[in-house]
């Protein structure tokens, strides 16, 4: 699933290729993408005669800014954006095509249909499913240590699952908290509620420092994440933990470990990553 750079390089590419543009006509092939509104035409029907002013981020949440509207984009594990010409053929995985009145197409491509669209007016996004619901973005003034710790005070989960909360903190997923908890030192079995403040400080400020450097890299290609122009992210090259089991730890040279947590591999170094 892309995670917080991936979507910012996704923005940040789409918006050098759709900004200004102005849709003229709305196909949509696999409706349930649709949230909101849930009529389906009546998304198509808001969609007409709109433009693109700009394209902005909320956590893992891309937010198409129109001229009466936002439209909230969800990528789930395998979305993804692109803008083809004018008679370019229509490939199997398409779901939804936003047609522009210069004849280009921007695509929403997506082999498993897990993605998800919401409309609303402008001004309502934040109050409604699913924005309302997220905490703070990692580079938002609103991330401050003391609200950080106080929130993971309040809760009995082990670290790895709090990080992963977008209550919490949105934008946050699993790559990039393995390399967070391993920058900071902090094993992911580690009780939230147990954290010392200056493991806290040092988790909030990894976690910063980690995403800054993976939007400069253009995010992580694991798998088969691209951004808007079909170019794999870099920061794969950088990863200490995340992906390199059994690989000697860069610090002390120990094996990387992977576990379950929660449900999700998680990878870690057991000496540099104290459970105590």
């Amino acid at each position: 699933m892309p995670e917080l750079p991936e979507v910012e390089t996704i923005k940040n590419t789409l918006k050098q290729l759709v900004l200004n543009k102005t849709i003229e006509q709305v196909e949509v092939f696999w409706p349930n993408i649709i949230k909101e509104p849930d009529d389906v035409q009546q998304f198509q029907t808001l969609l007409n005669g709109q433009t693109i002013s700009d394209i902005t981020r909320r956590g893992k949440f891309l937010l198409f800014q129109l001229d009466d509207y936002v439209m909230v984009s969800h990528l789930r594990m395998e979305g993804k954006y692109s803008v083809e010409p004018p008679g370019e053929a229509v490939k199997k995985h398409t779901h939804v095509i936003f047609r522009f009145t210069n004849g280009e197409e921007l695509r929403y491509n997506d082999v498993r249909k897990f993605g998800t669209m919401h409309l609303y007016q402008r001004g309502e996004e934040l109050l409604n499913k699913p924005l309302n619901q997220l905490g703070p973005d990692p580079f938002d003034a609103t991330f401050t240590f003391d609200y950080f710790y106080q929130k993971l005070k309040k809760t009995e989960r082990v670290i790895k699952s709090a990080l992963l909360d977008q209550t919490i903190v949105t934008g946050l997923g699993n790559i990039y908290v393995d390399e967070t908890l391993y920058k900071a030192g902090v094993h992911p079995l580690k009780k939230a509620s147990k954290l010392t403040k200056k493991e806290v400080k040092a988790i909030q400020e990894q976690a910063i420092e980690t995403l800054a450097e993976a939007v400069e890299l253009g995010g992580t290609t694991i798998r088969s994440y691209v951004n808007g122009q079909g170019q794999m992210g870099m920061f794969q090259q950088s990863l200490y933990v995340y992906g390199q089991e059994n690989k000697p730890c860069k610090k002390c040279g120990k094996p990387i470990m992977k576990m379950k947590v929660g449900g999700r591999g998680t990878h870690v170094c057991s000496t540099c990553q104290k459970n105590n």
